[in-house]
């Protein structure tokens, strides 16, 4: 059966020795996570992720969720036992406002937890994890009433939340929603319509569900001018709190998918439910985009989590696994045969998810601390430049960290053999479960378009050259670093061919679009190739700092970074050629046949 490990020391390596969290002290929240507190804060989420989370995964996956007769969702076995341990740890407030019954401790934190609890069990985590973005969403548009009602149950873990965007017809154009609201006369509103892929729509872990919703109020703009966000409750809530009679909220059906089992993804049917308005009449983006910011980076993790959990497994079986011999003399020369990580073969596949894993850990806890940084720092000019960093890299995290992460889960299951494929093994859960990452919160096309199209250029191209002068700095304040150079040219190289990119677009997207829609998903991976990379140089000089310091136990530690670092410089930084190669290709081959001719 699947195992799995919190990666804690190397996610302690990061926060104190890669960004020294502790500079940001001065940050609401930051002061009180002494190194100590993120210590035993890690060690905790890890012990609830191990032991409660991921024994319920591979029977989670195949149990399932069911819609019952009167339209209620039962979870799989387990499931509510463990959010109620969730809960009570207070998890879901680890880095909300005390205000409401958090503990206001960065952010940061509650990523690194999000990656725990997603590789531990993916489906499971699904369900705080929604409520977090949801919660998210209210504390920064609601108004003061929908805060006290709400924001204490869903941080306390008693209620829970999600989003409400897609319908039938419409997914990625949020401008065709149909949901109408029409004003009840009270200051509330009648919802109607339907809505589908709603993650954690209907489930019996929670006594209520806050509901965010999409709509149109009548004779609103068409289009996304006049779509407008709601607070819908599933039951109604009383004056004082209480949970009351249903408020006209089903479930219609529980889609069956690919993964992903244990979280129930409903067809949700509002029959004019009440809601409340959310912020301003016809605004409603604004403030869902709040959630969906937050949730793509949360996605981001899973592909992550995803390729961590996979690969943990991956390297237990090829040290277990005895087949062939070593192509340099049987290391094993007393059994039949040797195991199967002395292979060549099976190293390139293992040594790419690995490289893959921490650098990309490196880069959601880099950008993590840029969005505590955006919203709690008291300085104009450094809150301007983490938002920029954050709205530049959201799309990059999104799809690559997917892309790849999805990618890795298959490349481990390649090492199972033909024991991968099947379910006992647990890895083929890995690999369908990775498969929505791609896909939800704007599939990774979406992203791409999204970063060319709206990120690259926005502010005359201030947060891309923020990046092109962070990591060009980096590499000619250690250029000197006889130890670093054969780390840091592989990076110095991989820049250049980033910014000969954002360069052909410039010269050659705006008089013809469909050159960067060609080049879009080149691009940011070739964008993601080199964060990772700035990643790998910042990870190898603190390593090579620590063994030059003669650092008490760092010596292998360290040294294993190194070697991993070299492995992603020669081994996965090079492909940044072929990215800028078919990025200035151009259009014309991609866009050469008619629709009848594919």
């Amino acid at each position: 059966m699947p195992v799995y490990k919190a990666p804690v020391e190397d996610t302690l390596f990061l926060l104190n020795d890669v960004f020294n969290i502790e500079r940001y002290n001065n940050l609401p929240g930051f002061a009180d996570a002494t190194p100590d507190v993120v210590e035993a804060v890690l060690g905790e989420g890890a012990k609830l992720c191990e032991e409660v989370l991921q024994p319920l995964n591979h029977s989670g996956d195949q149990e399932g969720c069911k819609r019952n007769a009167d339209g209620s969702v039962t979870t799989p076995k387990g499931f509510k036992e463990a959010h109620k341990a969730y809960a009570e740890g207070g998890w879901i407030g680890l880095a909300m406002d005390p205000e409401y019954g958090g503990q206001g401790l960065p952010y940061t934190l509650g990523a690194v937890m999000n990656e725990y609890a997603s590789s531990a069990n993916m489906a499971f985590a699904m369900y705080p994890g929604l409520t977090m973005g949801a919660i998210a969403a209210l504390y920064v548009h609601g108004s003061d009433e929908q805060k006290r009602t709400y924001l204490p149950k869903m941080i306390e873990g008693t209620w829970s939340g999600t989003m409400n965007l897609t319908e039938p017809h419409c997914g990625t154009d949020l401008g065709l929603i149909k949901t109408k609201a029409v004003p009840n006369g009270d200051g509330s509103y009648a919802i109607t319509g339907t809505k589908i892929f709603i993650s954690a729509g209907e489930q019996d872990i929670t006594e209520n569900i806050v509901h965010l919703v999409l709509a149109r109020i009548e004779g609103a703009p068409a289009g996304v001018k006049g779509i407008s966000l709601f607070v819908v409750p599933r039951n109604k809530v009383g004056a004082d709190g209480s949970v009351g009679e249903n408020n006209h909220v089903s479930c219609g059906s529980i889609e069956h998918k690919m993964g992903i089992h244990g979280n129930s993804t409903c067809v949700m049917n509002y029959d004019g439910a009440k809601g409340w308005l959310i912020g301003t009449e016809n605004k409603g983006l604004n403030a869902m985009f709040v959630m969906m910011n937050e949730a793509r980076l949360g996605v981001a993790i899973q592909g992550l989590a995803q390729s961590e959990v996979a690969y943990q497994n991956a390297v237990v079986y090829a040290k277990e696994r005895i087949q062939g011999r070593s192509l340099t003399g049987a290391k094993n020369p007393d059994k039949a045969a040797d195991p199967i990580i002395v292979h060549p073969d099976v190293r390139r596949t293992l040594m790419s998810i690995k490289a893959f894993n921490e650098a990309a850990r490196a880069f959601v806890i880099w950008n993590a601390i840029k969005s505590d940084i955006a919203h709690r720092s008291g300085d104009a000019a450094e809150r301007q430049a983490a938002d920029d960093q954050l709205g530049l890299m959201t799309p990059v995290l999104k799809g690559v960290l997917t892309d790849t992460g999805f990618d890795n889960a298959v490349k481990a299951q390649q090492m199972f053999g033909g024991h991968g494929y099947i379910a006992e093994t647990g890895v083929e859960q890995f690999v369908r479960d990775a498969r929505i990452a791609m896909i939800y919160e704007g599939a990774n096309g979406v992203q791409a378009m999204d970063l060319v199209g709206r990120k690259l250029g926005r502010d005359g191209g201030r947060a891309i050259m923020a990046f092109f002068n962070e990591v060009g700095g980096f590499l000619k304040d250690n250029a000197e670093d006889e130890a670093l150079r054969p780390l840091l040219a592989p990076l110095q190289v991989s820049l250049g061919h980033l910014q000969q990119a954002s360069m052909w677009f410039m010269q050659n997207a705006l008089a013809k679009p469909d050159n960067a829609g060609a080049g879009a998903h080149d691009y940011m991976h070739l964008l993601g190739l080199v964060s990772l990379g700035y990643m790998w140089a910042r990870m190898a000089k603190v390593a090579q700092d620590k063994l030059n310091a003669g650092a008490n136990g760092a010596t292998e530690r360290m040294n294993t970074k190194l070697a991993t670092a070299r492995f992603f410089m020669e081994r996965s930084l090079p492909e940044t050629a072929a990215h800028l190669v078919r990025i200035t290709s151009g259009a014309d081959s991609t866009m050469a046949l008619s629709a009848e001719q594919f």
